[in-house]
């Protein structure tokens, strides 16, 4: 199977030297990206209904919604960055993921600006950016730090 990569090339070696392992298509698709994909469908979808008229839990209990969701998106992105960019520096992964988070979350802000019975929050979108802050940061400097 042809790598995702060209491993032939010195200046795209690891931090620690090392060329990184190449990454099959198909397990490239279905782990990494599908996953990503799917998520994002899946919020758009979710944002295409009226909102139920439920009584909160609590207070603001949307922007935690907000938070979750959009910090496992930028979880998913940098996961997946993360395995198709071996050779990106932490730094530049990091700010890829919470940049794609970020922006999926104001087109999404902007996409229920045109649904009946929903509105666009800049609150909500703050709550974004936060989570997608939260999440790559998460995968990145917790789950896949140097040892």
């Amino acid at each position: 199977m042809k790598p995702f990569f060209n491993t032939d090339r010195p200046d795209k070696q690891t931090s620690d030297g090392n060329l990184p392992v190449p990454v099959g298509t198909l397990t490239l698709n279905l782990f990494y990206r599908l996953p990503l994909f799917a998520f994002c469908l899946f919020i758009f979808w979710q944002s295409s209904f009226a909102f139920p008229d439920s009584p909160p839990l609590f207070p603001h209990d949307d922007k935690l919604m907000h938070l979750g969701a959009y910090g496992f998106m930028a979880f998913l992105a940098a996961r997946n960055l993360k395995k198709e960019r071996p050779f990106f520096t932490r730094s530049k992964l990091r700010i890829l993921a919470i940049l794609f988070a970020s922006l999926y979350g104001l087109t999404d802000e902007i996409h229920q600006a045109f649904v009946p019975s929903r509105e666009a929050s800049i609150w909500d979108f703050a709550a974004d950016i936060l989570g997608s802050i939260l999440g790559a940061c998460f995968y990145l400097d917790f789950l896949h730090r140097k040892k």
